[in-house]
């Protein structure tokens, strides 16, 4: 077995292992097995820099993806996943060797904060990602589908007709509708009465409409759909892990996954936790690619390992996938 094999058995075991120990052995392996982030902690923070704690972990920021080929070794991809770009704007490659490994764990995670995916019908809403092949939410939407074993589950592009006709047939069922933020709006002006649904908002408007402070636009679509929640979930291309908010706005990370603020001019120091900073992810499914990342998004975390997104880093690109500023 290889110092690869290892770290995914590891990876895959994390209920008995310690997630810290795991990210400084993989910092250590991807500083010797990938050129650009050894280049990047080299620049960064000196040549052969060893972190003594995860705060010390150099994140690669998240740019980075839109000009090079961010891979760990010499590994082969089976699949290519891409962002969603602005006009004129460069979208993010993420090079994934092990999709199954991909799809799996999201599952996973899913599950572990909504339980089995075969109680839940899953409806997708994700207009401006289904039309390409290439966006990982879709694949991760997808194989929800497939899993849930539901006929009546499946994707939705404009059809908000045969989509309310679903859920109208299906009231004692567990209803998710997985959907972008400018879908969500404009299906929400028809006022439909989805009281048994859970809203899931994911991705941000995309030039399609008005930007609203999210915490507003939470709050009309939980008066439009008559929810008493709306839910979120924390992805991006760059990432295989993801992050689920059942309110509030307030996300927990799943097993793979964790959240770190680091201070605005000092990408080095760590806020702690109740202060606002840069949120730097460690995402240990980025194996094959790189698990330290600077998002660009602002963010507090809080002792009981939650998050708070607030908005954009001044001067960072506008991603299609995110965000809302924040009025919390």
């Amino acid at each position: 077995m290889n110092r690869r094999e290892i770290l995914i058995k590891r990876i895959k075991n994390l209920e008995n292992e310690d997630f810290d120990d795991i990210s400084i052995e993989l910092h250590s392996y991807q500083y010797e097995h990938n050129e650009i982030y050894k280049s990047f902690c080299d620049y960064s923070r000196g040549k052969d820099f060893r972190p003594k704690s995860i705060n010390e972990i150099p994140c690669l920021p998240v740019s980075f993806f839109k000009q090079n080929k961010i891979i760990t070794g010499s590994v082969e991809s089976e699949a290519i996943y891409r962002s969603s770009s602005t006009t004129g704007s460069i979208p993010s490659q993420h090079f994934v060797y092990d999709n199954q490994l991909y799809l799996e764990q999201a599952l996973q995670t899913f599950e572990h904060f909504y339980g089995d995916i075969k109680e839940w019908l899953i409806l997708a809403l994700l207009p401006g990602y289904i039309e390409r092949g290439d966006s990982s939410l879709i694949a991760m939407s997808q194989y929800f589908i497939e899993k849930s074993e539901h006929e009546d589950g499946g994707f939705f592009l404009n059809d908000f007709e045969k989509l309310m006709q679903v859920v109208s047939k299906n009231t004692s069922k567990k209803v998710l509708l997985l959907g972008v933020s400018f879908a969500l709006q404009q299906l929400a002006e028809l006022k439909p009465d989805f009281h048994n649904v859970v809203i899931m908002e994911t991705g941000g408007m995309k030039g399609k409409g008005k930007e609203l402070p999210k915490k507003a636009f939470h709050t009309f679509l939980k008066n439009a759909f008559n929810v008493k929640h709306i839910h979120s979930e924390y992805g991006m291309t760059e990432l295989l892990s993801q992050a689920y908010s059942e309110k509030d706005g307030v996300f927990l990370c799943g097993k793979t996954m964790k959240v770190i603020t680091k201070d605005i001019t000092d990408p080095f120091t760590a806020v702690g936790t109740g202060k606002s900073g840069v949120i730097n992810v460690i995402d240990l499914l980025n194996i094959d690619s790189c698990c330290f990342i600077e998002t660009q998004d602002l963010g507090i975390t809080y002792f009981n390992g939650t998050f708070q997104l607030l908005g954009r880093v001044d001067a960072a690109e506008i991603r299609g996938c995110n965000l809302l500023v924040s009025d919390i």
